[in-house]
């Protein structure tokens, strides 16, 4: 029991679930942006350049 309130008092649990919460929307911004640059463009951006960074996948 001891070991049980000791958990629930504990402030890490806060923060490391802070963490992967930001982890998991900055990595769903990116793998987002990468496949959205990489299918076909919408009316007016058919002839915008591809920004270095975005690797090209072919099909």
């Amino acid at each position: 029991m001891n070991l049980f309130m000791q958990t629930a008092e504990s402030t890490a649990l806060p923060i490391s679930l802070g963490m992967v919460f930001f982890i998991g929307f900055v990595a769903a911004v990116v793998l987002g942006s990468i496949a959205w640059y990489n299918s076909k463009r919408p009316t007016g951006w058919e002839d915008k350049e591809r920004p270095d960074v975005v690797p090209k996948i072919d099909k």
